[in-house]
């Protein structure tokens, strides 16, 4: 009987398995709206004023010279500006007070606390 139990066990994983897998396989895929370009090369939606028909793309000599044209710093300073959000977060993060909820201090007032 236990040799039954585990073949029906084994044999139900393998068809949720199955299944699951054939969902993932058969699922239809997701369409999305292209996207377009402004003349600078930067993603705009398409059909707004300044943005280039579907599938346009600039020159890499015209993307070289707007990329010359950005002042030289921006790029750091967006870093900079990242880190410190990241540094932010954590800190937060860590003043946070300690909680791992094995103690019954850790929880707020519950039904049957007054009858202890």
């Amino acid at each position: 009987m236990r040799i039954d139990q585990t073949r029906t066990g084994v044999m139900r994983s393998a068809v949720a398995t199955l299944g699951f897998l054939a969902a993932l396989l058969f699922a239809p895929p997701a369409l999305a709206a292209p996207t377009c370009q402004d003349q600078d090369g930067g993603t705009i939606k398409c059909g707004t004023p300044g943005a280039m028909p579907v599938g346009w793309t600039p020159t890499p000599q015209h993307l070289l010279e707007v990329s010359r044209a950005q002042p030289p710093g921006t790029d750091m300073a967006n870093g900079l500006q990242a880190l410190y959000l990241i540094a932010l977060l954590l800190g937060l993060i860590a003043l946070l007070p300690e909680f791992d909820g094995t103690h019954a201090a850790d929880w707020g007032r519950q039904e049957g606390d007054a009858d202890e």
